[in-house]
């Protein structure tokens, strides 16, 4: 494995990290034992960048990376995230002070760890300042449950404004193949200000490994309401995913490989973090860390785009809302 490094200091994180909330959320059935042997084969690989969050499975991802977590501690880096909460069974985002100091300690409670490496912000809290909110985390490292801040989600102007008031060290948000709209100003601002930026759905959800049968989602998949799911991008996305395969076969490698490959290649900044649930495709991601694309492999990517357009945007209005503008 080949590694990067978290912000503006030299500490070695995986280039390859690993999402851990499809382990047990949102992606349709939870494979308990499954998810435990991939996170020890990760400890294996060297993936040491770890991603979960306290709204994944209502906190129940948190109790299973725990698992494994826990016994190897100085092994893993690890990331949570807060913001989300239930209210009266909807789902509500909340940056307030009070809240970022329960949620931690709910968190670090959940983990059974002492401190915890990388604490994002989920979504900005539209109703408080995000100096409030990132006030409030600047006094979890202050006091020591929490060693890096980091956000996710947000606009270059909100970034800008929360590292006036304690460094951030990474940003996260969606980035792959077929969402480019951080390309625009986030990722020359994380560069510009030493903040890692790291990609959650670098795959696009499974679309372009050229694997995945849409029509055989689980019902409880979320991904079954998400845009780019739908028929009317259906024979467009399968022949998107068929031609990044067979430009894949040439490197050789496969379509998930060269997706990474792809992110990789846009900036020693930035740190995808595939999500998995098998050990098949952990071991497979990993390898995208020794692949090298070249100019001609970034074209022919670009050239794809353009005669398979209609991909589909990659939220409808209902999650939009929860995204900074």
């Amino acid at each position: 494995m080949k590694y990067r490094s978290i912000g503006v200091d030299n500490e070695p994180l995986s280039s390859i990290g690993l999402g851990c909330m499809v382990m047990n959320h949102g992606y349709g059935k939870a494979d308990i034992e499954g998810s435990i042997t991939t996170m020890e084969k990760a400890l294996d690989l060297g993936i040491n960048f770890w991603d979960t969050a306290d709204m994944y499975a209502s906190g129940e991802n948190e109790k299973l990376v725990a698992r494994v977590l826990k016994p190897n501690r100085n092994k893993i880096f690890l990331a949570t995230k807060f913001g989300f909460r239930n209210e009266h069974g909807n789902l509500v985002i909340d940056g307030s002070p009070a809240y970022v100091h329960k949620a931690v300690d709910a968190s670090l409670e959940r983990l059974g760890v002492d401190v915890i490496d990388l604490y994002y912000l989920h979504r900005v809290d539209p109703n408080i300042p995000v100096e409030e909110t990132v006030g409030a985390m600047a006094e979890l490292v202050k006091s020591g449950k929490v060693r890096y801040i980091g956000l996710s989600e947000v606009s270059v102007k909100t970034l800008r404004r929360a590292c006036e008031v304690h460094p951030v060290s990474a940003l996260q948000s969606e980035y792959s193949i077929l969402s480019r709209d951080v390309e625009k100003d986030i990722i020359p601002a994380c560069a510009e200000l030493g903040i890692t930026f790291v990609p959650f759905s670098p795959l696009s959800r499974g679309l372009i490994t050229n694997r995945l049968d849409v029509s055989g989602l689980d019902e409880n998949d979320f991904r079954k309401g998400l845009p780019r799911y739908q028929p009317e991008y259906k024979e467009n996305n399968q022949k998107l995913a068929a031609a990044l395969e067979a430009l894949a076969e040439t490197i050789p490698c496969t379509s998930a490989q060269l997706a990474l490959a792809w992110i990789l290649g846009k900036g020693d900044h930035i740190i995808p973090i595939p999500g998995t649930k098998r050990v098949k495709y952990l071991v497979e991601n990993a390898g995208a860390a020794d692949i090298q694309l070249n100019e001609a492999h970034f074209k022919a990517i670009d050239d794809l785009l353009a005669r398979y357009p209609n991909t589909g945007p990659r939220y409808n209005e209902a999650h939009l809302k929860f995204v900074d503008q």
